[in-house]
Order: structure tokens, then sequence, then C-alpha cells
């Protein structure tokens, strides 16, 4: 494998790419769904799209610098099968966090009034704003269920993103990887919403949980059941982006034909054959 791209900042600027990237993410996903659930404007579709296009955005700012992981999830499994660096994936996942925690309580600020005037005493009712839940709060999915989905919404996520950004592949072309991705991501919502809201990223579902916990919300850790939740979005995801990234390596990315490395852990770039043919004389 290729050494990774240097960057101005070295990995301090990495790390800050990836807090900046994930809380563009989240100020639009958390932000969405504070809209909807205490303010009743939009629906489940306006939520698939703007966390579809937060994904898009933060790719944006972040891809040049540190290849815009924006999820443990995809830092582990590109460690794993892709060569990124292991002594990067804690402060990543930490990046991340960061970033999905600052995002949350800005949206938890902003929406101040409308929360508090949709659910007085911060209950479950709102808690679906900042964190995922079995079943989306209301449906009849037990943990298990939810812990099942996240691997498999997960393993799809990880599968299409290797395939969209494997320059020896057919990798968009046009910059246009971060908006493939961004659709990959709508279409998880639309399809794999119901029984676990999709969280697919550790960072996306800890750093807001723990946002709301500090700003009132007492029962953020657990689901409506009592039970502690909170570490089902986080260890289910990991373990669905290494199985689905392994299942891409097994059944597609080892029959492609050889033609050069592939920089360790970059995720948006890809753009075609041309691309591809200047990167390797």
């Amino acid at each position: 494998m290729a050494p990774p791209r240097k960057v101005p900042g070295g990995i301090v600027g990495e790390l800050a790419a990836e807090f900046a990237g994930t809380m563009i993410l989240i100020l639009f996903g958390v932000g969405v769904v504070a809209q909807v659930a205490a303010a009743g404007i939009g629906d489940h579709d306006s939520i698939a799209w703007a966390w579809g296009l937060g994904v898009v955005l933060g790719i944006y700012v972040a891809g040049r610098v540190s290849g815009a992981h924006l999820n443990p999830a995809v830092t582990v499994a590109l460690a794993v099968f892709k060569g990124f660096e292991w002594r990067k994936v804690l402060p990543y996942a930490l990046a991340q966090t960061l970033g999905a925690f600052v995002a949350a309580l800005l949206v938890r600020w902003n929406y101040t009034e409308v929360l508090h005037a949709a659910d007085p005493g911060l209950t479950i009712k709102t808690q679906g704003v900042f964190s995922t839940l079995p079943g989306n709060g209301t449906l009849p999915v037990g943990e298990w269920g939810a812990f099942r989905d996240q691997i498999i919404g997960t393993a799809i996520l990880l599968f299409l993103i290797l395939a969209v950004t494997d320059v020896l592949g057919t990798p968009p072309g046009a910059n246009l990887a971060p908006w493939i991705i961004g659709l990959i991501v709508v279409a998880i919502g639309m399809a794999w919403g119901t029984n676990a809201g999709y969280a697919i990223n550790p960072a996306r579902d800890f750093g807001p949980r723990l946002a709301s916990f500090l700003t009132g919300y007492g029962g953020a850790w657990r689901d409506q059941t009592g039970y502690l939740y909170f570490w089902i979005p986080i260890v289910a995801p990991i373990i669905g982006g290494v199985v689905g990234a392994g299942l891409y390596q097994v059944l597609v990315g080892r029959f492609l034909p050889s033609a050069g490395p592939q920089e360790p852990g970059e995720l948006p770039e890809g753009h075609g054959r041309e691309h591809l043919e200047a990167r390797n004389g």
C-alpha cells in the first residue's frame, strides 16, 4: 500500500477535518430530526434526504485532508482491509465523536424552545431527535433485533462505500463520489430505518446521546423498556462495517484487475479511468 497523503498539520490536520466533517453531518442530520419530531415540519423522507445531504457536505469538507471517514465503523473497516494506520483509529473515532457531540449541542441549543414545548419533561418522546431507539421507540423491535439490524445496515454501507471508492473498479468521475455515498445513506434510511433508526455510525449516535444527557435527557442511555441500549449503536455498526468491507473484498475486490495501489483510508476520491491512469503512469 502507498503511504498516506501528507497534509499540513499532519495528524492534527486530519483530526480537525474529521471533527469538522462529522459536525456538518450531524448539524443536518440531528437538525432535521428535531424539526420533524418537535415542530412537525417534514416527514420520514425529509429526514432521509437531509442525512444523505449531510454526508455529502461532510465529505466535501473533510475529504482532501483526512479521507472523510466521518464514522468509526468506516475507520475500523479501512484499517482492517485497506491499510489505514491502526495508530490513527482511536484518534479519528474521538474526533468524529467530538464533532457529533458539538453539533448536537448546537442543535439542542437552537431548538430549545421547540423541544421544551413539544416535550416539557425531555423524555423518550423527543430522545429520538438525538439518538436511536429500537423500533424507533414505538414499534415491536427488541434490542437484539436492533443489534442485528445495525450489523446488516452498516455492512451494506461499507460494502457500497468500498465499491464506490475503489479506483480499480468503476468509481464515479468528476468528484461525484460524495454524492453517491450520500445517496447510499438516503437509500439505507428509506429501506433500513424501521428497526433501529439506521445509526450505522457509533459517533453519530454516541456524541448526540451524550449531548442530550448533559442537557436534560436523563433517560438518554436507555431505550423505551429501560434497557441500557447505548452500546448497541456502537458495537453493532463496527461489526457490520468489518463484515461489509470483508464481503466486498471476498466477492468483488479480489477479482478486480490490479493496476496500482490505492491510498490507505482514502474515501472520496475516484475520478474514473483517467484518474487511475494518471496515478499509475
